[in-house]
């Protein structure tokens, strides 16, 4: 696969995948949880949204850094040979004011079934700015690209 073809694959995978799977810091261990997410168009941030009272956020508190994997996989044995998944490394980035509006109306137009969760107050828009994307491709071939 050529690293254009790579990049494609990653366009495929946050465009057609609704949910990934989010790695927090929960004091020196992994914590992870299912997310609904969106793809900013110059791949540089993922968005999701959260309860603020929850322990990803709590996590997200304390340590800012996170992972994210999001796969394509069927749970099936052909999964060894034609799923795709992707590791995003980032950092969560804080959402001015004036942008929220405009990233809870794309996130909800992506999710429109999570509107009132979205708009709530006890809810929490968060923005991964992305640093690297590890795209893995039958267990063997992996790519690392940069936004």
């Amino acid at each position: 696969m050529s690293h254009e073809d790579a990049w494609h694959t990653l366009r495929e995978l946050l465009r057609t995948q609704d949910l990934a799977v989010l790695g927090t810091d929960s004091e020196g261990h992994p914590y992870t949880g299912l997310v609904a997410f969106d793809a900013t168009e110059d791949l540089k941030c993922l968005l999701f949204a959260t309860a603020r009272a929850t322990r990803k956020y709590r996590n997200l508190q304390g340590n800012p850094r996170v992972s994210l994997l999001i796969d394509n996989r069927s749970h099936s044995v052909t999964d060894f040979q034609r799923a795709a998944a992707v590791t995003v490394l980032g950092a969560i980035d804080v959402v001015e004011p004036a942008e929220e509006g405009r990233l809870k109306e794309r996130f909800q137009t992506r999710h429109p079934h999570l509107n009132d969760f979205v708009g709530s107050p006890s809810s929490a828009l968060v923005r991964v700015k992305v640093d690297r994307y590890y795209l893995v491709r039958r267990f063997q071939e992996v790519f690392e690209l940069v936004p």
